[in-house]
């Protein structure tokens, strides 16, 4: 029993640190270049002010690395396992891609292409992920809610800013 509460402690705290490094990278790329860069693009009136984003992202995160550990806590032996946990990364690198992308770059085409791309490894993580565990997969649902407003978001941005 103990031995088993020791795993999930160390699972929690990995599912953190994974979650956390590529969410680091992203706001690297990021937070130099919401008061330039991004202040300067045109936006559409709809788009959320910029004080919603860490809000958000942090929920999101912190989502993300519960999802993560559900799964990882059935073991990795499973083919099953394997495979859902190298999707969760597949779409946390497209994640911090985006960012590195899209305000790294200040590629507007190419933040679309990655968004795109991120949006399709959510919802496969997403069906993988719930049929592991229920709650793994809902506990993204708010993920690719966001990255819905977001690619909506990005797509306006490029064509506003040709």
């Amino acid at each position: 029993m103990e031995t088993s509460i020791k795993n999930d402690i160390l699972k929690l705290s990995g599912s953190f640190l994974i979650v956390l490094l590529f969410a680091a990278i992203g706001s690297l790329a990021t937070f130099s270049q919401i008061p330039t860069w991004y202040a300067d693009l045109i936006r559409p009136e709809w788009a959320p002010p910029n004080w919603v984003f860490p809000v958000v992202w942090t929920t999101l995160y912190i989502l993300m690395a519960l999802a993560l550990f559900l799964v990882w806590r059935k073991g990795l032996e499973t083919k099953q396992v394997k495979m859902a946990v190298a999707v969760f990364l597949v779409q946390l690198v497209l994640n911090a891609t985006w960012s590195v992308v899209f305000f790294g770059l200040h590629s507007l085409g190419g933040g679309v292409a990655i968004i795109i791309l991120l949006w399709i490894s959510i919802l496969a993580n997403i069906i993988i992920f719930y049929r592991l565990s229920k709650l793994a997969g809902i506990l993204l649902l708010p993920y690719i809610i966001w990255v819905t407003i977001a690619s909506y978001l990005n797509y306006a941005v490029y064509l506003l800013n040709p």
